[in-house]
């Protein structure tokens, strides 16, 4: 007995395509591994661009909704198998289309970063310091 999936065959085959296309026009990071997607690279390539249903069809997740659609790799895809991640897994913070796991509060870093730009500029004075050359004559 072969099994038919709905998004390869039958009535969520147009809307999956559609969806597929919108995806791959509007996003260029993977959704798995956070890196960017070479689109100049095209299948069997391990970097290739692939379209991962977020809730395996085999697990009933809905075929060609764009909610349950992300953009992989074409490796990360093939680990990522037919796992569902836990919903508590992901972080607070969203980069790029992908929740990535924060080492470092990036946001409060930048901020620091600025604010002693600021206060060197304006309480320390610039040291300037000449050099001259001796010319051969």
């Amino acid at each position: 007995m072969t099994y038919s999936r709905a998004d390869r065959k039958g009535a969520h085959r147009a809307n999956y395509e559609r969806n597929r296309k919108r995806i791959l026009a509007t996003e260029d990071t993977c959704a798995l591994c956070g890196h960017p997607v070479d689109f100049s690279l095209k299948a069997p390539h391990p970097m290739s661009a692939t379209i991962d249903h977020i809730i395996p069809v085999a697990k009933n997740g809905h075929p060609s909704d764009i909610s349950n659609l992300q953009l992989t790799h074409w490796t990360c895809n093939r680990q990522k198998s037919d796992k569902i991640f836990k919903q508590g897994h992901q972080t607070k913070q969203v980069v790029g289309n992908r929740n990535l796991p924060q080492s470092l509060d990036w946001i409060e870093y930048n901020s620091k970063q600025t604010q002693q730009k600021q206060n060197n500029k304006q309480g320390a004075k610039k040291t300037v310091i000449r050099v001259r050359r001796r010319v051969k004559g």
